[in-house]
């Protein structure tokens, strides 16, 4: 029978084969999900990986590439830091729609004034929305020890639930003939998200996700706080024999992965998003946890699993409408890439051994003499 071996030491190459192995996987179990509901395979796996690229609409979906892979690289990479100290915060999603209301709500408060100030304005009072945020769930854990992955996530629905009560109430359009969401920023000077080069999607969300992942390249490889995280990670009593504050790290890795989310959050409602609405949230910080995971929790892995996880959005609505894949099949491959890691990531600390069932032989019970007569 199939036996798991623990490895001596964990294999580095393992660890680099699997989010290539995973997803080729999802490539082959999506392929059979899409045949299941009665699409070509080979067509809907082509429309999600290459006609984005290189099909007859690439003038139009390279750009958006970019523009979906940035709030993914940026929020990704600030959960790299906490998930690497074993710190779990799942509810980025709540603090990217956190840093889009307070951007929004500071902008809004000047119009229709011109100042450039506006924007950075908008973009401080993001990164700071979505660290306050972040803090809430660290602050509950280092004070009365509750669990981070609950409170988090829980934050999240109430982020939801604030964002609706934004879009139709304070942050309303007035001119907008009663319908829920905010003023157009994306078309007001002072507070628009513009491409930087045009027709390229370069916006500065994505200029701020790639100084992000060196930034989190040079702390983590270079800088005194990256070798807490890491030990932290690996060796909690070695890190607290190394003189590390876990209360320090929990809030340091907290607010960092909550400003990025910030961050990301008010450089989508100024850019391509345009407003506060009802369904401005689209889960990218759920879509970020794939992401970091998918790029082995490195800055430069995380930089290129966000631009797979960014064509795969951009290729899923395309197979949406060109070859009527419903959403939610598109989602669940989405999914899979992430249950693929995690099945596959198995191997990078166990190996596959064929082992032979051992049979004890019983010993026969020797029968005695009864009184009565016969045996026993």
């Amino acid at each position: 029978m199939i036996v798991l071996e623990k490895r001596p030491a964990p294999s580095r190459g393992w660890a680099l084969a699997t989010p290539v192995l995973a997803v080729l996987a999802t490539m082959v179990v999506g392929g059979l999900l899409f045949a299941a509901l009665g699409k070509d395979p080979v067509l809907a796996i082509r429309t999600i990986f290459w006609d984005p690229l290189f099909g007859d609409f690439a003038s139009y979906t390279r750009p958006q590439l970019l523009i979906k892979a940035g709030p993914l690289i940026l929020i990704a990479i600030g959960l790299s830091f906490g998930f690497r100290a074993g710190i779990w915060n799942i509810g980025a999603e709540g603090q990217y729609v956190l840093g889009a209301l307070t951007g929004a709500a500071v902008g809004l408060a000047f119009y229709p004034s011109e100042s450039r100030l506006i924007f950075p304005l908008m973009v401080l009072a993001g990164a700071l929305g979505g660290m306050a945020w972040a803090l809430i769930p660290a602050l509950l854990k280092v004070r009365f020890g509750t669990n981070e992955i609950l409170v988090s996530l829980m934050l999240v629905y109430v982020a939801t639930n604030l964002l609706a009560y934004a879009a139709l109430g304070p942050l309303q359009n007035p001119e907008g003939m009663g319908f829920p969401g905010s003023r157009n920023l994306a078309q007001w000077p002072a507070a628009a998200n513009l491409d930087l080069l045009p027709g390229t999607g370069v916006h500065w969300g994505v200029v701020a996700a790639g100084l992000a992942v060196i930034a989190a390249y040079i702390l983590l490889s270079r800088h005194v706080f990256g070798f807490a995280v890491r030990l932290a990670g690996q060796s909690p009593r070695a890190a607290a024999f190394a003189g590390v504050s876990p209360s320090g790290l929990v809030y340091a890795c907290m607010a960092i992965s909550g400003a990025l989310a910030g961050l990301a959050g008010v450089f989508e409602v100024t850019g391509p998003a345009g407003q506060i609405s009802i369904d401005f949230n689209v889960s990218y910080g759920f879509t970020a946890i794939i992401v970091a995971f998918l790029g082995r929790l490195h800055p430069v892995g995380i930089l290129l699993a966000g631009l797979l996880m960014a064509l795969t959005y951009i290729g899923g609505e395309m197979a949406q409408t060109q070859l009527g894949l419903p959403a939610a099949a598109v989602q669940l491959f989405q999914g899979m890439l992430l249950f693929f890691l995690l099945a596959m990531d198995l191997l990078t600390t166990y190996r596959l051994r064929l082992g032979h069932q051992r049979v004890t032989a019983t010993r026969p019970v020797a029968t005695q003499p009864h009184p009565a007569g016969g045996t026993r």
